[in-house]
């Protein structure tokens, strides 16, 4: 088995969740997300974060805004919509559950 490939899937099953807790902070470009989530070592890049972000807004669960930019073309500035904020809120309550049994997997002594 593949080390490096788990891990890439480990990090892709957050990544959503991840993302949506990014743009709750509030209107955040594209190439901001790219950056914080290589900061912390989520490595995507723009062909895994498009298409998500085009899901996530045809799921009706973020929107976006085009704004003039001083250095180049008009951006994409991302916010959730309520449905979005609601969704997110559902997922915290999931992650927290979640970590909460794998600690306890994983704190587990063997024998």
């Amino acid at each position: 088995m593949n080390l490096e490939n788990t891990q890439v899937q480990m990090r892709k099953g957050v990544l959503e969740y991840c993302i949506l807790h990014i743009i709750s902070r509030g209107e955040v470009y594209a190439s901001d997300m790219l950056e914080e989530l290589t900061a912390v070592k989520i490595m995507v890049v723009e062909g895994t974060l498009y298409p998500l972000l085009t899901r996530l807004r045809k799921a009706g669960l973020l929107e976006y805004q085009w704004k003039e930019s001083n250095s180049g073309p008009p951006r994409k500035y991302y916010t959730l919509t309520k449905e979005g904020t609601d969704f997110l809120k559902s997922l915290d309550s999931t992650w927290i559950d979640l970590v909460k049994s794998t600690k306890k997997i994983t704190s587990l002594k063997t024998s």
